[in-house]
């Protein structure tokens, strides 16, 4: 392990995320001790036969939703609901006095968790990280509905989320997040007076910085640093290679009763250039180079891809749909990059720096996945290509450690980061 791959405050046996079994059971554990205050009830069922499992602390009448688990490879979701939910039965002001109830749903995705599980169970490191990754393809992500006249059916995780919506009706929607390199940011369906500053306050607390030019919110309303607006419905501006329109997003659906969504991501390995919002000394030449990265490194994969699938025992399977997705849009991404900056407007190196991460995480995240297809194989073909791609998941590993100085932030600075969040959103509402 190295420098920038360790625990900056080890505690032996401390610094790891829980897995969904163990936060259902300190759920449970919650409610044993709490009786008069909490409640724990299954609202669904994924995909893969899993349960939906929500804890409520309070009654309201008004309330508060956090989502944790979103994306499978983001377990410090799954820890923050804990956390939030701890923090609110220790300060009866949140709760009680204002009249209000917190409901967590633990996981969104307890199928793709459950893929992600075995980096869980050992110390947390980017090699054992990216062992083990698994996310799905944007499609079946359970956060996004369907495209209008698609014919698709939201996913019964999709389906389970909307229902609980619908009856809580909640003035504020947490989703919980967490980006593996790079900075903390906070995106909102609308402004909330008083968060951005108390967002960065907390930021700086867990020692982590606040991205200032990230790739997720190209274009939107920048209020302050570190926070974005997200379109309204129908507002969505220039075409994007993703389809990550947040209109047919989960975050937008409380709209309709008024209410707010804060989507918070904290990061798991930090970089630091990513909080720097100078502009950039030769923006056109780091783009452009950037650009070319993504799509080299890319194109190999997807040569490597047509091999792998033969030794798969899922050549369909979601991890191949997840591989085939990514490689789909580099292309339209690498354009975007380019026009951004040969458009001449200011180019931070925030900015610069995100889509740099950008170009190794695609082809890290799809390397990964690969060596996870090729797991079981055996002969000396398959050996000889999980040796390549090894490689390639070792090369981008020590590229982001050595080349971006990424360091690993203790999970308990991300998930207290994820509480302070919330809980400030809360009161700057209420």
């Amino acid at each position: 392990m190295s420098d920038t791959d360790r625990p900056a405050r080890p505690r032996p046996g401390a610094d790891r995320f829980p897995t969904v079994a163990q936060a259902v059971a300190a759920a449970r554990r919650l409610v044993r001790h709490h009786p008069g205050r909490c409640r724990l009830r299954q609202v669904g069922v994924s995909r893969g036969g899993r349960p939906l499992v929500l804890l409520s602390v309070g009654r309201g009448p008004r309330h508060v939703l956090v989502v944790g688990g979103p994306h499978p490879n983001e377990p410090s979701g799954v820890a923050g609901a804990l956390r939030i939910a701890r923090e609110v039965l220790g300060r009866p002001e949140l709760a009680e006095g204002p009249g209000v109830g917190w409901s967590f749903l633990l996981c969104l995705d307890p199928d793709g968790a459950a893929l992600n599980e075995g980096w869980l169970h050992g110390p947390p490191t980017m090699a054992r990280h990216f062992e083990h990754f698994h996310r799905p393809a944007f499609e079946e992500q359970p956060e996004w509905l369907p495209p209008a006249g698609s014919g698709r059916e939201a996913m019964p995780e999709t389906v389970a989320l909307l229902r609980v919506i619908d009856e809580l009706r909640p003035f504020l929607q947490v989703s919980l997040h967490g980006v593996d390199f790079g900075g903390t940011f906070l995106q909102l369906t609308r402004e909330v007076p008083g968060l951005a500053a108390r967002f960065a306050g907390s930021a700086a607390r867990a020692g982590v910085p606040l991205d200032v030019g990230t790739y997720d919110a190209l274009g939107w309303p920048s209020p302050a640093p570190g926070t974005y607006l997200m379109p309204p419905p129908g507002g969505r501006g220039e075409p994007s290679p993703l389809p990550d329109d947040p209109a047919r997003s989960t975050w937008s659906y409380p709209g309709r009763y008024g209410g707010v969504t804060a989507l918070l991501e904290a990061p798991m390995w930090a970089v630091d250039a990513v909080g720097d919002g100078a502009r950039h000394a030769d923006p056109r030449r780091a783009v452009h180079a950037a650009a070319r990265s993504l799509l080299d490194g890319t194109e190999e994969l997807a040569g490597l891809l047509d091999r792998v699938r033969r030794y798969a025992a899922e050549p369909e399977g979601p991890a191949v749909r997840f591989v085939e997705f990514n490689l789909g849009v580099c292309p339209g991404m690498a354009e975007e990059w380019r026009a951004v900056v040969d458009a001449g407007a200011g180019v931070s190196v925030s900015r610069v720096t995100g889509l740099e991460i950008v170009a190794e995480r695609i082809p890290l995240r799809v390397s990964a996945a690969l060596l996870r297809l090729l797991a079981a194989a055996g002969g000396a073909g398959a050996e000889r290509l999980r040796a390549r791609v090894r490689q390639l998941v070792e090369e981008h590993c020590k590229l982001l450690r050595s080349g971006f100085g990424a360091r690993w932030v203790p999970v308990r600075d991300q998930v207290d980061h994820h509480a302070r969040s919330a809980v400030a959103a809360f009161e700057c509402l209420v």
